[in-house]
Protein backbone atom coordinates (compact mmCIF):
# COMPACT_ATOMS: atom_id res chain seq x y z
CA UNK A 1 0.00 0.00 0.00
CA UNK A 2 1.25 3.53 -0.78
CA UNK A 3 -1.22 5.47 0.28
CA UNK A 4 -0.89 7.91 -2.62
CA UNK A 5 -4.60 8.76 -2.92
CA UNK A 6 -3.67 11.16 0.50
CA UNK A 7 -3.79 14.76 -0.08
CA UNK A 8 -3.66 16.13 3.42
CA UNK A 9 -1.42 13.90 4.68
CA UNK A 10 2.05 12.82 4.06
CA UNK A 11 3.38 9.17 4.41
CA UNK A 12 7.14 8.33 5.05
CA UNK A 13 8.68 4.58 5.23
CA UNK A 14 11.39 4.54 7.82
CA UNK A 15 13.58 1.24 8.23
CA UNK A 16 12.06 -1.65 9.85
CA UNK A 17 8.43 -0.92 9.22
CA UNK A 18 7.81 2.16 10.81
CA UNK A 19 5.51 4.54 8.62
CA UNK A 20 6.34 8.23 9.83
CA UNK A 21 2.36 9.79 9.18
CA UNK A 22 2.32 13.79 8.83
CA UNK A 23 -0.90 16.14 8.68
CA UNK A 24 0.08 18.14 6.44
CA UNK A 25 -1.98 22.08 6.21
CA UNK A 26 1.20 23.62 8.30
CA UNK A 27 0.12 27.26 6.35
CA UNK A 28 -3.04 26.32 8.84
CA UNK A 29 -1.82 25.18 11.81
CA UNK A 30 -2.96 21.26 10.55
CA UNK A 31 -6.24 22.60 10.91
CA UNK A 32 -8.37 19.56 9.88
CA UNK A 33 -11.05 20.67 7.49
CA UNK A 34 -13.38 18.54 5.46
CA UNK A 35 -11.31 16.65 3.27
CA UNK A 36 -8.53 16.39 5.80
CA UNK A 37 -10.85 15.12 8.53
CA UNK A 38 -11.88 12.46 6.24
CA UNK A 39 -8.46 11.68 5.38
CA UNK A 40 -7.75 11.05 9.28
CA UNK A 41 -11.23 9.02 9.71
CA UNK A 42 -10.23 6.49 6.95
CA UNK A 43 -6.66 6.11 6.94
CA UNK A 44 -6.22 3.80 9.60
CA UNK A 45 -7.87 1.37 8.19
CA UNK A 46 -5.95 0.89 5.42
CA UNK A 47 -2.85 1.42 8.09
CA UNK A 48 -4.64 -1.45 9.68
CA UNK A 49 -4.56 -3.55 6.75
CA UNK A 50 -0.93 -2.55 5.28
CA UNK A 51 1.52 -5.61 5.74
CA UNK A 52 4.36 -3.28 5.02
CA UNK A 53 3.78 -0.96 8.38
CA UNK A 54 4.68 -2.87 11.59
CA UNK A 55 4.07 0.98 13.77
CA UNK A 56 3.41 4.52 13.17
CA UNK A 57 4.50 7.58 14.08
CA UNK A 58 2.39 10.30 13.97
CA UNK A 59 3.27 14.27 13.94
CA UNK A 60 2.52 17.38 12.59
CA UNK A 61 4.04 19.44 9.43
CA UNK A 62 5.52 22.92 11.13
CA UNK A 63 5.35 24.49 14.60
CA UNK A 64 1.77 22.50 14.98
CA UNK A 65 0.76 19.18 15.91
CA UNK A 66 -2.81 20.26 14.82
CA UNK A 67 -4.84 23.71 15.41
CA UNK A 68 -8.44 21.30 15.84
CA UNK A 69 -11.24 21.49 13.74
CA UNK A 70 -10.70 24.32 10.45
CA UNK A 71 -12.90 27.68 11.37
CA UNK A 72 -14.23 27.57 8.26
CA UNK A 73 -15.61 23.79 8.72
CA UNK A 74 -17.07 24.51 11.60
CA UNK A 75 -18.84 27.66 10.31
CA UNK A 76 -19.97 25.57 7.24
CA UNK A 77 -21.58 22.98 9.75
CA UNK A 78 -22.66 25.43 12.02
CA UNK A 79 -26.95 24.76 11.60
CA UNK A 80 -26.71 22.72 8.49
CA UNK A 81 -28.38 18.94 9.38
CA UNK A 82 -26.72 17.24 6.04
CA UNK A 83 -23.54 17.90 7.34
CA UNK A 84 -23.64 17.66 10.63
CA UNK A 85 -24.80 13.89 10.29
CA UNK A 86 -21.89 13.35 8.01
CA UNK A 87 -19.30 15.00 10.36
CA UNK A 88 -21.16 12.88 13.17
CA UNK A 89 -20.38 9.67 10.93
CA UNK A 90 -16.82 10.42 10.06
CA UNK A 91 -16.08 11.70 13.53
CA UNK A 92 -17.50 8.58 15.14
CA UNK A 93 -15.13 6.49 12.62
CA UNK A 94 -12.50 8.36 13.14
CA UNK A 95 -11.75 7.06 17.04
CA UNK A 96 -12.81 3.56 16.05
CA UNK A 97 -10.98 3.09 13.43
CA UNK A 98 -8.24 4.27 15.92
CA UNK A 99 -9.42 1.75 18.35
CA UNK A 100 -9.36 -0.84 16.21
CA UNK A 101 -6.28 -0.51 14.19
CA UNK A 102 -4.24 -3.25 15.66
CA UNK A 103 -0.92 -1.55 13.94
CA UNK A 104 0.57 0.16 17.29
CA UNK A 105 0.92 3.91 17.13
CA UNK A 106 3.27 6.68 18.37
CA UNK A 107 2.25 10.49 17.94
CA UNK A 108 5.43 13.05 18.33
CA UNK A 109 3.49 15.64 19.54
CA UNK A 110 5.35 18.64 18.28
CA UNK A 111 3.57 21.69 18.77
CA UNK A 112 -0.09 22.54 20.03
CA UNK A 113 -2.55 19.96 19.51
CA UNK A 114 -6.36 21.07 19.97
CA UNK A 115 -9.65 19.24 19.15
CA UNK A 116 -9.39 16.96 16.12
CA UNK A 117 -5.76 17.11 16.19
CA UNK A 118 -5.79 15.88 19.77
CA UNK A 119 -7.93 12.86 19.15
CA UNK A 120 -4.84 11.66 16.85
CA UNK A 121 -2.43 12.50 19.63
CA UNK A 122 -4.22 11.06 22.39
CA UNK A 123 -5.90 7.95 21.38
CA UNK A 124 -2.34 7.12 20.03
CA UNK A 125 -0.72 3.79 22.01
CA UNK A 126 1.98 5.75 23.17
CA UNK A 127 2.15 9.87 23.18
CA UNK A 128 5.53 11.56 23.28
CA UNK A 129 5.29 15.75 22.90
CA UNK A 130 8.11 18.34 23.14
CA UNK A 131 8.95 20.22 26.24
CA UNK A 132 6.96 23.49 26.37
CA UNK A 133 4.08 22.22 24.04
CA UNK A 134 0.83 23.24 24.97
CA UNK A 135 -3.04 21.26 24.43
CA UNK A 136 -6.53 21.43 24.56
CA UNK A 137 -9.85 19.75 23.72
CA UNK A 138 -11.18 23.49 23.10
CA UNK A 139 -14.93 22.62 22.50
CA UNK A 140 -15.87 24.43 25.55
CA UNK A 141 -14.14 27.49 24.29
CA UNK A 142 -15.92 27.18 20.78
CA UNK A 143 -19.27 27.06 21.98
CA UNK A 144 -19.54 23.36 21.49
CA UNK A 145 -19.92 19.77 23.63
CA UNK A 146 -17.08 17.76 24.21
CA UNK A 147 -17.43 15.62 21.57
CA UNK A 148 -15.00 14.37 19.49
CA UNK A 149 -13.11 11.88 21.72
CA UNK A 150 -12.97 13.45 25.28
CA UNK A 151 -14.92 11.36 26.97
CA UNK A 152 -14.11 8.10 26.13
CA UNK A 153 -10.30 9.01 26.73
CA UNK A 154 -9.58 11.68 28.92
CA UNK A 155 -11.30 9.81 31.95
CA UNK A 156 -9.17 7.02 31.59
CA UNK A 157 -5.86 8.66 31.30
CA UNK A 158 -6.11 11.61 33.88
CA UNK A 159 -9.09 10.11 36.40
CA UNK A 160 -12.59 11.92 36.49
CA UNK A 161 -11.44 14.77 38.67
CA UNK A 162 -8.71 16.43 36.03
CA UNK A 163 -11.07 15.14 33.13
CA UNK A 164 -13.96 17.30 34.13
CA UNK A 165 -11.76 20.25 35.17
CA UNK A 166 -9.64 20.74 31.84
CA UNK A 167 -12.75 19.70 28.98
CA UNK A 168 -15.40 22.15 31.54
CA UNK A 169 -13.21 25.09 31.17
CA UNK A 170 -11.46 24.05 28.11
CA UNK A 171 -8.05 25.21 30.16
CA UNK A 172 -4.46 24.21 28.15
CA UNK A 173 -2.22 21.83 29.56
CA UNK A 174 1.46 22.09 29.07
CA UNK A 175 3.29 19.22 28.28
CA UNK A 176 5.22 18.68 31.80
CA UNK A 177 1.93 18.63 33.52
CA UNK A 178 0.28 16.37 30.84
CA UNK A 179 2.54 13.72 31.67
CA UNK A 180 2.41 13.98 35.41
CA UNK A 181 -1.36 13.72 35.32
CA UNK A 182 -1.27 10.87 33.12
CA UNK A 183 -2.85 12.67 30.01
CA UNK A 184 0.40 11.75 27.75
CA UNK A 185 2.93 8.62 28.27
CA UNK A 186 6.04 11.04 28.08
CA UNK A 187 7.48 14.39 27.71
CA UNK A 188 11.07 14.90 26.57
CA UNK A 189 13.14 18.11 24.79
CA UNK A 190 12.10 19.06 21.40
CA UNK A 191 15.14 18.46 20.20
CA UNK A 192 14.75 14.89 21.01
CA UNK A 193 11.15 14.14 20.07
CA UNK A 194 11.65 12.56 16.53
CA UNK A 195 14.27 10.54 17.49
CA UNK A 196 12.61 9.28 20.81
CA UNK A 197 8.90 8.76 18.57
CA UNK A 198 10.73 6.87 15.90
CA UNK A 199 12.74 4.63 18.78
CA UNK A 200 10.03 3.58 20.78
CA UNK A 201 7.64 2.78 17.49
CA UNK A 202 11.21 0.80 16.20
CA UNK A 203 11.15 -1.29 19.22
CA UNK A 204 7.39 -1.69 18.64
CA UNK A 205 8.21 -2.58 15.40
CA UNK A 206 11.03 -5.33 16.18
CA UNK A 207 9.24 -6.92 18.85
CA UNK A 208 7.23 -10.39 18.74
CA UNK A 209 3.58 -8.62 16.43
CA UNK A 210 1.03 -10.58 17.68
CA UNK A 211 2.07 -10.23 21.04
CA UNK A 212 2.46 -6.42 20.65
CA UNK A 213 -0.89 -6.28 18.53
CA UNK A 214 -3.01 -8.52 20.77
CA UNK A 215 -1.83 -6.63 23.91
CA UNK A 216 -3.20 -3.50 22.06
CA UNK A 217 -6.22 -4.93 21.01
CA UNK A 218 -7.53 -6.64 24.61
CA UNK A 219 -6.13 -3.20 26.26
CA UNK A 220 -8.26 -1.23 24.09
CA UNK A 221 -11.23 -2.88 25.34
CA UNK A 222 -11.36 -0.72 28.27
CA UNK A 223 -12.02 1.85 25.51
CA UNK A 224 -14.66 0.08 24.01
CA UNK A 225 -16.43 -0.23 26.87
CA UNK A 226 -16.89 3.38 27.13
CA UNK A 227 -18.19 3.34 23.29
CA UNK A 228 -22.03 4.40 24.45
CA UNK A 229 -20.09 7.39 26.28
CA UNK A 230 -18.51 8.42 23.67
CA UNK A 231 -21.38 8.11 20.94
CA UNK A 232 -23.47 10.18 23.03
CA UNK A 233 -21.12 12.89 23.92
CA UNK A 234 -20.27 12.86 19.83
CA UNK A 235 -24.27 12.97 19.33
CA UNK A 236 -24.02 15.72 22.21
CA UNK A 237 -21.80 17.82 20.29
CA UNK A 238 -23.16 17.92 16.84
CA UNK A 239 -26.48 18.85 18.65
CA UNK A 240 -24.52 22.01 19.89
CA UNK A 241 -23.68 23.22 16.10
CA UNK A 242 -27.82 23.98 16.14
CA UNK A 243 -27.17 26.98 18.90
CA UNK A 244 -25.99 30.25 18.76
CA UNK A 245 -23.23 29.72 21.23
CA UNK A 246 -21.13 27.70 18.26
CA UNK A 247 -21.55 31.41 16.51
CA UNK A 248 -20.49 33.57 19.42
CA UNK A 249 -17.40 31.27 19.31
CA UNK A 250 -16.13 31.57 16.55
CA UNK A 251 -16.91 35.23 16.29
CA UNK A 252 -14.72 35.46 19.44
CA UNK A 253 -11.56 33.41 18.23
CA UNK A 254 -11.62 34.98 14.64
CA UNK A 255 -11.69 38.00 16.54
CA UNK A 256 -9.35 37.59 19.31
CA UNK A 257 -11.76 38.39 21.94
CA UNK A 258 -13.46 36.57 25.66
CA UNK A 259 -16.77 35.08 23.99
CA UNK A 260 -20.21 36.69 25.48
CA UNK A 261 -22.31 33.26 25.02
CA UNK A 262 -25.87 33.60 24.17
CA UNK A 263 -26.96 31.26 26.96
CA UNK A 264 -24.71 33.19 29.31
CA UNK A 265 -25.84 36.66 28.77
CA UNK A 266 -28.86 37.03 30.90
CA UNK A 267 -28.22 37.76 34.43
CA UNK A 268 -30.21 34.52 36.64
CA UNK A 269 -29.98 36.80 39.58
CA UNK A 270 -28.49 35.88 42.80
CA UNK A 271 -29.87 32.80 44.43
CA UNK A 272 -30.58 31.64 40.73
Amino acid sequence: MEFTDYEHLRFERLPHGVLRLTLDRPEKMNAAHEPMHSELARVWTDIHRDPATRAVVVTGAGSAFSAGGDLGMVQRLTGNYPAIVSMLRETQELVYNMINCDTPVVSAINGTAVGAGLVVALLADISIAAEGIRVTDGHLRLGVAAGDHAAIVWPLLCGMAKAKYYLLTADFVDAAEAERIGLISRCVPADRLMEEAVSVATRLATGPQHAVRLTKRALNNWLRLAGPTFDASAAYEMLTFFGDDVVDGVDAITAKRTPSYSTARDDPGPGA
